[in-house]
């Protein structure tokens, strides 16, 4: 699947493992929340870089402690219906300051992307939308009227210089 981040298709170092597969000894991986917190100890004694993938219906308070140390979370979208994503993304961005890469995988549309930016998604990964189809999206509002995790002033404040 194409990953795109900072507005330009880029190569995916990471590679999802999926519970009970072996760990390699070295490079980047990602693993399910579940797994994550049972292998915590042993996963930060590892020469790797450690991702956190989570579920719709993962608790992200439960990540918390492990923020600092944690380079990428991907947050599964398992289908276009399903918004628990967005809240996850808000409550790590706004809530808990993450500061590091969020990935949207699995059902991520283009017509979903704007909306995930705004909550603090930076990177899909995607065969629903090529990069045009992206950048497209993500500029095709100008104006918002919520405040998000995006950093776009809405424009309430910009009308009351609040």
């Amino acid at each position: 699947m194409p990953l795109i981040k900072h507005g330009a298709e880029s190569d995916d170092p990471w590679d999802y493992v999926e519970d009970g597969a072996e760990l390699s000894d070295g490079g980047y991986f990602t693993v399910r929340l579940s797994r994550f917190l049972a292998e915590a100890p042993t996963l930060s004694d590892r020469n790797t870089r450690v991702g956190v993938r989570l579920a719709s219906d993962d608790d992200v308070e439960e990540l918390v402690p492990y923020l600092q140390d944690i380079q990428l979370i991907e947050i599964d979208f398992p289908k276009y219906t399903d918004g628990r994503g967005y809240s996850q993304a808000q409550l790590l961005r706004r809530r808990h300051g993450y500061k590091g890469e969020l990935r949207a995988v699995g059902h991520v549309l283009r017509d979903q992307i704007f909306y995930m930016n705004r909550s603090g998604i930076d990177a899909y990964d995607t065969v629903r939308a090529d990069l045009p189809s992206v950048l497209e999206a993500l500029k095709e509002y100008s104006e918002v009227y919520q405040p998000g995790a995006g950093g776009q002033v809405p424009v309430f404040r910009k009308r009351h210089g609040s």
